[in-house]
């Protein structure tokens, strides 16, 4: 502590770019000399309000939704030194300028895989078994009697589960689905990962055979350059007609103009998207004209014990970040 300590407390000004859950912020005003401005908004900082909120701070905390690119970070100006960002994704900041000036980053993993594996595992079920076509059908007087063919849908066992991309989320969609009585396994990604496969005897294949073999296929991978647009026409053209598509990682990294034929033309059976391109997603768009496409508002990870969790970790990342500590959670650039 003493004298030097507070000299660096002095230099700990920082941004956030959202009101985020009272016991994050409560991290960062109980830091002494730490200097809170805050985007006090359920809604997204604008555009000038970012810039002009990170001038001359040391540390940004951001949402998944603040696209942080090079204009941003030459706001800030040399000064910024951690950026710190709510979300286990870090599609929104333009790593290579953030390495190129050496700034720090924190991220949130871990703390909202069970939270948005439980999501996947709903919506999943909701898509298969078409929950909100049920629900509709019995608001508007389409339930008239018992029918043996009325409503079906597909279940899991027997099944055959893909996944794409078998990191902390896909493990944990696994390890939930598995006592549904899934018979079998298949993953694909950047390369083999035998230590988590081991647990679910999961078949690392390519994704061509996935999307074959697949009666369900769960994406949970990171949005990358090469992930970017992969469920696409030849993809969902490969699946079974009997087939469920669900995608709780990032709306890029399917062609949503492909899914929708696919799900229109019975291609497949049917979808499930947590993410999409843009979103929100604009209340006119083909996809939600279709009844087998289930759409959530990405809310993967919202749980309040999780939400608050999120914040406290990434309000402790940016703090030891800004103290030239280890972060509790440091992205390796």
């Amino acid at each position: 502590s003493g004298r030097g300590r507070a000299g660096a407390g002095a230099a700990m000004s920082v941004f956030v770019t959202r009101r985020i859950p009272a016991e994050g912020l409560r991290v960062l005003s109980q830091a002494s000399g730490c200097r809170v401005q805050l985007w006090d908004s359920e809604e997204p900082v604008p555009r000038a309000e970012l810039l002009a909120g990170v001038a001359g701070k040391r540390g940004l905390l951001c949402l998944l939704s603040d696209r942080i690119d090079r204009e941003v970070l030459e706001a800030a100006g040399p000064g910024l030194k951690v950026i710190s960002t709510m979300s286990v994704g870090f599609d929104h900041l333009a790593l290579d300028e953030i390495k190129k000036r050496g700034i720090r980053v924190g991220y949130t993993p871990d703390v909202l895989t069970d939270a948005t594996a439980e999501l996947s595992v709903a919506l999943l079920l909701s898509a298969c078994r078409r929950l909100t076509e049920a629900v509709e059908q019995v608001k508007n007087g389409g339930w008239t009697t018992w029918k043996p063919l009325w409503m079906c849908g597909y279940g899991l066992s027997d099944s055959t589960v893909g996944i794409i991309g078998l990191g902390r989320i896909g493990q944990a969609v696994a390890r939930r689905l598995k006592p549904f009585g899934v018979k079998k396994f298949l993953y694909t990604g950047s390369r083999p990962r035998p230590e988590s496969a081991a647990e679910f005897e999961a078949e690392f294949v390519p994704l061509t055979k996935l999307a074959e073999e697949s009666d369900f296929v769960v994406v949970t991978c990171a949005l990358t350059p090469a992930t970017k647009g992969m469920c696409n026409k030849d993809f969902f053209s490969r699946m079974k007609k009997t087939s469920v598509f669900v995608n709780t990682s990032r709306g890029a990294v399917v062609n949503q103009e492909d899914l929708y034929d696919a799900l229109a033309h019975g291609q497949i059976a049917a979808a499930g998207l947590d993410v999409t391109t843009p979103e929100p997603l604009p209340t006119d768009h083909p996809l939600l004209s279709l009844k087998n496409c289930v759409i959530l508002p990405h809310v993967g990870s919202a749980t309040y014990a999780t939400r608050s969790t999120m914040a406290v970790l990434a309000a402790n990342n940016l703090l030891a970040g800004l103290q030239g500590d280890p972060m509790p959670h440091e992205l390796v650039l």
